[in-house]
């Protein structure tokens, strides 16, 4: 329900009409359940918009070409009759994200800790060393090229309530890959001949991880934020993303006398699927949208295509690292099966096909 009032002055602030005005708890928004939650009492209509209770048009302006307010709907192609119907499943808001953070930071430093304390780092196998120095410290780069396109795209989301999904996204995002990089950094003081540096000439020169730059440097590329946001959760992820961490790093390690990179590496996938949750319900919204539902799922549909295609590149390209620990417990092929099928099944509730 839309706040109204009769007043057109700006000392009007009491006179609006609104869900819960005549209540004593004062409920100004309508919750998705019976009662309003933490997260909704602290999320909903943070963000001012001038069509519900402002009268004053946006509190904040940017000056500019575009104008117009500090938010305005065409940052994306995609539309909607009610942008602050999304509510995150997660129901993440700010408190509770550092709290999350805190905790798995705690965790990955006392596991790597525990680890060096017991000389793990030098079982390791020689070759599965060179793979962790080179790939792992690569991929990094790649979280971080994800986390900065979210961050980005946060700026423009209209509701305070896709902002907060997409930058809690962002932040786990950013943390993996400073995990990773201190990950690195530590294990690499218990062996011999440890290069920081292999990871960034890998990032930029190995051929191997040139495709996924590609498809990580077009999704930051892009000036639609939900275009963004849709096609990390959406298609990367599970076409990249997982295929990596969960179907080669979180495989092999243990195999290779490595059991500390998988619980280092498996914070990102409880991340994954709180970011996917998320993901899926804004576009389901938009999808089933009644007045725009057809047209956001064209949009969609080419957004599946033109970074689908990347992703398929950028997946093939890394199949060598598979080839290249001593012990293989896992094949590419099969990996990749189990991509395209979760990409399936993540298309399908929306809708959508390859």
């Amino acid at each position: 329900m839309v706040a109204t009032s009769s007043s057109v002055g700006s000392g009007a602030a009491g006179s609006a009409t609104f869900v819960g005005s005549t209540s004593r708890k004062y409920n100004y928004f309508e919750p998705r359940g019976k009662r309003a939650t933490h997260y909704e009492d602290v999320t909903v209509d943070v963000q001012p918009d001038p069509e519900r209770y402002l009268i004053q048009d946006w509190i904040i302006d940017f000056g500019g070409a575009k104008g117009g307010g500090a938010y305005q709907k065409d940052y994306t192609a995609a539309k909607s009759a009610n942008w602050h119907a999304f509510r995150a499943p997660d129901q993440e808001w700010e408190r509770t994200h550092y709290q999350r953070q805190s905790k798995i930071c705690t965790m990955v430093q006392s596991v790597i800790s525990n680890a060096r304390k017991a000389g793990a780092p030098a079982a390791f196998d020689k070759v599965w060393n060179r793979i962790l120095q080179a790939h792992l410290g690569a991929w990094k780069h790649a979280e971080f090229g994800l986390g900065t396109s979210l961050m980005q795209a946060q700026r423009y989301g209209y509701t305070q309530m896709i902002n907060n999904a997409t930058l809690t996204n962002s932040s786990y995002k950013l943390r993996l890959s400073q995990d990773i990089t201190l990950y690195l950094a530590e294990i690499g003081m218990d062996i011999e001949g440890w290069d920081d540096d292999l990871g960034k000439k890998t990032w930029l020169e190995d051929p191997i991880w040139q495709p996924t730059r590609e498809a990580v440097e077009s999704i930051m590329g892009c000036e639609d934020y939900l275009e963004q946001y849709f096609v990390i959760n959406l298609i990367f992820e599970p076409l990249v993303g997982e295929l990596f961490r969960s179907g080669f790093l979180m495989q092999a390690a243990a195999a290779n006398n490595d059991f500390i990179t998988p619980p280092v590496i498996s914070a990102a996938e409880a991340d994954y699927e709180r970011n996917l949750a998320n993901t899926i319900d804004l576009m389901y919204l938009l999808a089933t949208d009644e007045q725009h539902g057809a047209d956001n799922k064209a949009l969609m549909q080419s957004w599946v295509k033109k970074h689908g295609d990347l992703a398929d590149k950028a997946a093939a390209a890394l199949q060598p690292i598979w080839s290249q620990p001593h012990s293989k417990p896992v094949s590419f092929e099969d990996v990749k099966a189990v991509s395209h099928e979760r990409l399936g099944q993540i298309l399908n509730e929306l809708g959508l096909s390859r």
